[in-house]
């Protein structure tokens, strides 16, 4: 099962297992992970669930798609050559630990 492992501003960190196919901004809310807003309930509409993948994380991950590009100009937070939007971040079938770090603000 996978997991992904949430990193606090503060460097706090929690690592929640997720069934695969579960988006970090839905394991974030049934987690209570705080900072990931998702206002938008994600439809990629609204950029509260912001997150910066770890670069070691990053390989895994299919590229960002033109409409979460759009989004991602919206972001609060600095926007980094590692931003992605929580809800278009899949956890990838097999064992491996999906690491993101959670920006300072949302909104």
């Amino acid at each position: 099962m996978p997991q992904i492992r949430f990193v606090q501003p503060s460097g706090a960190a929690e690592v929640v297992d997720v069934p695969a196919g579960t988006s970090v901004m839905l394991a974030a809310i049934r987690n209570g992970v705080r900072g990931i807003e998702a206002e938008c309930g994600g439809c990629l509409d609204c950029a509260t669930c912001h997150v910066y993948v770890d670069e070691a994380s990053l390989a895994a991950l299919p590229p960002l798609g033109d409409q979460e590009e759009a989004v991602l100009a919206a972001v609060a937070a600095e926007r980094r050559p590692t931003s992605r939007l929580g809800c278009q971040v899949i956890a990838p079938a097999g064992t491996m630990t999906l690491t993101v770090h959670v920006p300072e603000r949302q909104l």
